[in-house]
């Protein structure tokens, strides 16, 4: 099962890439839908989105209201420039009315019809909204259902209903020369052909693009990360959504410029270092900025903490072992979402900062020389011990416990790496068996743990 590199990594705008990222690509699906339709441009008037379960439950802490207000305005994830944000949607509460090409001006009050259904989520997954397009007596001309699956990635009904169509599975008609769908297989395909995982990743890339134009993609999610980090280490101030959460990475970061002037140093600094790179990027995910779905925003700080770790800490770092990194990364993430899930909603936190550790500690160890067996080793390690993790934000604002799950997971993901490294790979838990039980435990997880605010630190915590 092939899922692209440019699939698990996406560029887009915080806070959260299955409650914000997803859906704004489901409204551009919805869209286009309806401009098809017989007879809509004559009669509609109207057009309204329920969102269900995890969707209602954390959509306001997650901005998941502007996120479909800024979709129907036309605009994208990996295009929309965050400081447009707020003018936009000041103009569509004043305004009113959606101009929608093919169909004739409709109304549309977002405090009216952008609906919290704080009822029992649609049967099919978590995250599912309903879009109507309704007519002048408020008669439905159409009804449509899609599911935000974590990572952005975007369903409707009928695709999730049939079997051949199972999340990412529309990714997977590609040809591909290696198409692994289980870590077993990767190591197979790996030994029989004499290859890293890197090598049969870009390999699988190349399929439908030339060399060229696949280093370059990578080199551009690369800079974007960093451009990421490198903001985030430069603000300050409180982030939005009440808690009055104050942004850390800046201040860590100046102490660790004066700290790195003097002696002696810390031994353990380094992770300091991690931390401060991971949080920079989840303090810019909570301010709605621009992140890369690495695999979701809510872990979006671990890939990027560990890279920059990599290329700021680690002899003989350079661009050719970036690639490394994030391609290897990136085959793990396609397995994990191929037979799990990466989505909070669906499985906990263990589907999003445990994945996104996994998938550092793979790439790491890739890019350090490890074996196949070795970066096999390094993400099952990686994903072990967050097994269990719960998805639990305070307020649904993803902030608190999330930005210092992202310092933590990357110190995993390093961790995991060094441990992998030291061994020759054989190890008693393979990946793929680390992956399933993580799957048996998001469905045996209980609901109110899975990113609906509904347990755990978000309603332990009494708010001063």
């Amino acid at each position: 099962m092939f899922i692209s590199v440019f699939d698990i990594f996406k560029i887009g705008i915080g806070p959260s890439s299955s409650h914000t990222v997803g859906p704004m690509v489901a409204v551009g699906r919805y869209l286009d839908r309806v401009r098809g339709l017989a007879g809509a441009e004559a009669k509609a008037a109207r057009l309204t989105v329920t969102l269900h379960g995890s969707l209602a439950f954390t959509g306001k802490g997650h901005a998941t209201d502007k996120a479909i207000c800024l979709g129907l305005l036309g605009e994208r994830p990996d295009t929309l420039d965050p400081d447009c944000v707020e003018p936009l949607l000041d103009a569509i509460q004043k305004d009113r009315k959606l101009r929608i090409a093919g169909l004739p001006e409709l109304d549309f009050d977002p405090a009216r019809d952008v609906v919290f259904d704080y009822g029992p989520p649609l049967p099919l997954h978590a995250n599912g909204m309903t879009f109507r397009l309704l007519g002048e007596t408020g008669s439905e001309i159409d009804s449509y259902v899609y599911y935000s699956i974590g990572g952005g990635f975007v369903v409707s009904e009928p695709e999730l209903r049939n079997t051949t169509n199972a999340p990412g599975a529309d990714l997977s008609a590609q040809s591909v020369p290696f198409p692994f769908a289980t870590a077993k297989q990767m190591l197979e395909m790996g030994r029989e052909a004499g290859l890293s995982i890197a090598e049969m990743k870009l390999r699988n890339e190349c399929a439908g693009k030339s060399v060229e134009e696949v280093e370059a993609g990578i080199d551009r999610l690369w800079l974007a990360m960093d451009a990421c980090i490198n903001r985030g280490i430069t603000q300050a101030g409180i982030l939005p959504g009440g808690l009055k959460v104050k942004r850390r990475a800046a201040d860590i970061y100046q102490q660790l410029i004066r700290e790195g002037r003097s002696n002696p140093l810390f031994e353990h600094s380094v992770v300091d270092w991690l931390g401060v790179y991971a949080m920079a990027v989840n303090e810019e995910n909570a301010a709605g900025g621009r992140v890369v779905t690495a695999p979701t925003n809510g872990a979006a700080g671990v890939i990027p903490a560990v890279t920059r770790y990599y290329l700021d800490h680690c002899p003989s770092a350079d661009q050719a072992g970036v690639r490394v990194f994030l391609l290897t990364a990136a085959a793990v993430g396609g397995i994990i979402k191929s037979n799990a899930s990466i989505s909070g909603a669906e499985v906990g936190c263990q589907g999003e900062v445990g994945s996104a550790s996994a998938m550092a500690a793979a790439g790491l160890c890739a890019a350090l020389g490890g074996t196949n067996e070795q970066i096999e080793n390094a993400a099952e390690i990686a994903l072990e011990h967050h097994l269990g993790m719960t998805c639990d934000p305070i307020a649904g604002l993803v902030q608190v416990p999330c930005i210092e799950r992202n310092a933590l997971g990357s110190v995993k993901a390093v961790t995991a790496a060094s441990l992998a490294l030291r061994g020759d790979g054989t190890h008693f838990v393979p990946l793929d068996g680390c992956i399933e039980t993580m799957r048996q435990t998001g469905m045996d997880m209980m609901e109110q743990y899975k990113e609906t605010s509904q347990g755990g630190l978000a309603v332990n915590i009494v708010e001063c």
